[in-house]
């Protein structure tokens, strides 16, 4: 018979199994249902609803995954107190897996559940815009928007390009950090200074 942990850590694998195989799955077509993820994961749909009672509740906790991971990146690579534009080279670096793993909630955050993730990713959010206030208080990056909006549009910049690999031109992280320094300000000749020290 099994013991309470056992059971407990049993079901815990399951659920993490099916947030792994909902992201591959979701990558490929955002559109999939819960059955598209319980037969891709190997068990029966009533499986996944017992785990997450709707499609929302799924999509949260990868927000959720998402989130803790690159705050935690970010965190770290705000640790080094480095220049900013020197700190954003190391995040996107540090962040490209994650941002390239959980490329489809930029598709997901353009739908149904838009707003959900939008409202999750409020730390994140809150953490690169003050990267890039500070960078504009030390004139690293423009100043023609608010750090806020600046910050989205650097960053949202990164998940398209993650998210490209769906096209039959893939590109790289170098290639999505040059473009977000291109689109914070930082001159050219800076930009591949900077990713050429990174690599």
């Amino acid at each position: 018979m099994p013991t309470e942990s056992s059971r407990a850590r049993s079901m815990n694998e399951t659920r993490d199994r099916i947030l792994d195989v909902a992201l591959d799955v979701l990558g490929d077509n955002p559109d999939a249902g819960m059955g598209d993820i319980a037969t891709a994961a190997g068990v029966v749909r009533r499986t996944v609803y017992g785990h997450f009672p709707s499609r929302l509740d799924l999509v949260r906790t990868l927000t959720e995954r998402a989130v803790a991971e690159m705050t935690a990146v970010l965190t770290e690579a705000n640790a080094a107190h480095a220049d900013a534009d020197a700190t954003w080279v190391e995040f996107i670096a540090r962040v490209w897996p994650v941002a390239h793993r959980y490329r489809v909630l930029l598709a997901l955050r353009r739908g149904e559940y838009g707003e959900a993730i939008h409202s999750l990713l409020g730390p994140v959010d809150e953490l690169l815009a003050d990267l890039v206030k500070r960078g504009q208080d030390r004139d690293v990056f423009a100043q023609h928007l608010p750090a806020g909006m600046l910050s989205q549009l650097a960053y949202g910049v990164v998940f398209a390009i993650a998210d490209s690999d769906r096209s039959t031109v893939p590109l790289d992280a170098r290639a999505a950090t040059i473009t977000s320094l291109l689109m914070l300000g930082v001159p050219e000749s800076r930009a591949l200074a900077l990713v050429g020290d990174q690599a």
